[in-house]
């Protein structure tokens, strides 16, 4: 299983970008996808996740301005992010967690990056005027 990310860029704060991750997950029913973000000399964090139900959970910092979206049949997790700050400057990463058996709880998603075993090399998305 892999996954690639694209999408990122630099932006003035105000403006907006969407973030795509293609991946192959095509015999796995169950899975998380979460995008995460590191900055320089910070530790990464997680930004969003989705489940195979659509079930979504968002950072705080990023609540009402991102949306995390999946297409099934393009098999392509996708973050839009509106409302751009100074602050969302950090390279972005997709991961996944595909499995057998279901479903994939959300629960400490964000917070334990652990438990996703897929990632992708990341994105860099710059926000400055």
């Amino acid at each position: 299983v892999q996954v690639e990310e694209s999408g990122g860029g630099s932006v003035q704060p105000g403006g907006s970008l969407r973030l795509s991750c293609i991946a192959s997950w095509h015999t796995y029913t169950h899975y998380c996808m979460a995008w995460f973000r590191q900055a320089p000399g910070k530790e990464r964090e997680g930004v969003a996740v989705i489940n195979e139900y659509g079930g979504t959970q968002y950072a705080d910092s990023v609540m009402a301005r991102f949306t995390i979206t999946l297409d099934k049949f393009k098999n392509t997790l996708s973050l839009q992010m509106n409302s751009l700050k100074p602050e969302d400057s950090a390279m972005y990463y997709c991961a996944a967690d595909f499995r057998e058996e279901g479903p994939c709880l959300l629960d400490q998603r964000l917070e334990r990056r652990e438990l996703f075993y897929t990632w992708g090399q990341g994105t860099q998305v710059t926000v400055s005027s």
